[in-house]
């Protein structure tokens, strides 16, 4: 069975909803030292008899590989301290800009890691088909049942359940500065039309800056930032029911809607008054990096705009105040007109590739309202959003998970799943990726579609 975008229609508010009760972050003052397991001085204790169901692991070591690098890594890595004390497991964490290109490499080369977080359900099933992905067990599979029903389908290959969602994200976000929008008067656009417009006066006002500034250089992984652009304006241009055609290749990769909505990206990304803010001509989009991309909107002569996704917040610098009032701020990507919101988002699945009971304690940790409870306690920097809908909402601090909270839940929404996330592998994280690099250091449209169209595997 190929993972697809669902076609959701009453069923989809029930899930954004359970989404926006999952988001959780605070000031991450506690550190959830343990009760007897040589906390920090001052720390919160905690009660360890509700680690106890997980046995003890004293000895024992769990390896996690994933994308999530600094600062993002800093909330993961803190939210596992009460489980390492009260089991005594050791959690070794490595995150790699590398990794989906590189997990295939050492799950055939038999160095796999005992759990990965998957930011593709494509990248899944092809994991799956090499048969070293371990099935979730039981008591994984029961904790999503029960808090992130709604999500389960995207950890499933054929009918089996293999991964448990961990975060989610809002990807239609566009970041600015509200006091220089407020000194220039301009006014966040409603409409895509309105965003082109004032894309076009500010290229007018400040010949010496740029209305956007744009990175999709992520080492292995180089291009994805461009394939959002390209879902993004795909929901926009096409709507959702042939976005949903469009993941599940019932139409070509090369079909005129396609190419009509990266068309309508390259109005911005390949335009050389728009881009890029701070960094040079177009073609350095190719080779800035992701996390850095959006960080002159805080310069003068920087940038004025950025979309990147909600948890985009954690790159700017210590300091720096994210909120309406702030330094930075991100308003909605607007749609074609204000009746319609679609909204793209992801998140990443944890798959486990060793057989052990210390494994599926902490596949099952991650699972847990215990770890997504944990994990808003040690976030401050936002982008800290799960599909568990049994968090506490009153956990629910941070100014830009607010904010995805009411994009999520608005009525007038239609969330739909990143789609290259959806894509196989080879596609979603592979030649379109590439594609789209290419893409933007100059090949052009007919070419690029056609390239990935090709690369589609043959049923």
């Amino acid at each position: 069975m190929a993972l697809t975008t669902q076609r959701r229609s009453a069923k989809v508010f029930a899930t954004l909803a359970a989404v926006s009760l999952g988001l959780a972050a605070c000031g991450g003052s506690d550190d959830g030292g343990s009760d007897d397991a040589g906390s920090d001085s001052g720390a919160t204790k905690i009660d360890c008899s509700v680690y106890e169901k997980f046995g003890d692991l004293k000895g024992k070591e769990v390896t996690v590989y994933t994308t999530i690098v600094a600062p993002e890594d800093g909330p993961h890595i803190a939210s596992y301290k009460p489980f390492e004390d009260c089991t005594g497991v050791k959690i070794k964490y490595e995150g790699s800009r590398e990794m989906e290109a590189q997990l295939p490499v050492r799950v055939k080369g038999g160095n796999a890691p005992d759990i990965a977080y998957l930011p593709q359900p494509g990248l899944l099933k092809t994991m799956v088909a090499t048969g070293k992905v371990i099935p979730a067990p039981p008591e994984t599979e029961a904790n999503v049942d029960k808090n992130m029903p709604d999500w389960k389908t995207y950890g499933t290959v054929d009918g089996k359940f293999y991964a448990a969602p961990l975060g989610a994200n809002v990807k239609s976000y566009v970041w600015y500065s509200p006091s220089v929008f407020k000194d220039k008067g301009y006014e966040v656009p409603k409409t895509w039309d309105e965003l082109l417009t004032l894309t076009d006066k500010i290229a007018t006002d400040d010949p010496d800056s740029k209305p956007w500034c744009a990175g999709i250089e992520s080492g292995d992984a180089t291009g994805w930032p461009a394939t959002d652009w390209v879902e993004d304006v795909m929901l926009r241009t096409a709507g959702p029911e042939v976005y949903d055609k469009w993941v599940a290749h019932e139409i070509p990769f090369n079909d005129p809607a396609v190419a009509t909505a990266l068309a309508e990206v390259g109005k911005i990304l390949k335009n050389p008054k728009y881009v890029n803010g701070g960094q040079g001509d177009v073609k350095t989009i190719a080779s800035t990096s992701f996390q850095d991309a959006g960080l002159a909107i805080l310069d003068q002569g920087g940038c004025y705009m950025h979309r990147q996704a909600s948890f985009y917040a954690a790159n700017f610098p210590e300091g720096t105040k994210v909120a309406e009032d702030g330094d930075v701020w991100a308003f909605y990507l607007p749609a074609k007109d204000e009746t319609s919101k679609p909204v793209l988002g992801a998140g990443e699945v944890t798959a486990a590739f060793r057989d052990a009971p210390e494994v599926k304690a902490f596949q099952t940790y991650l699972s847990s309202t215990e770890w997504a409870t944990e994990r808003a306690k040690t976030c401050g920097t936002g982008g800290c959003l799960t599909a568990n809908i049994n968090v506490d909402p009153e956990l629910l601090k941070n100014p830009i998970d607010n904010l995805s909270a009411k994009t999520l839940t608005d009525k007038s929404a239609t969330f739909r799943f990143d789609g290259s996330d959806l894509m196989p592998g080879a596609v979603g994280a592979g030649t379109f990726w590439k594609g789209m690099t290419n893409w933007i250091t100059g090949q052009d449209d007919k070419a690029t579609l056609d390239y990935i169209e090709n690369s589609w595997p043959k049923s």
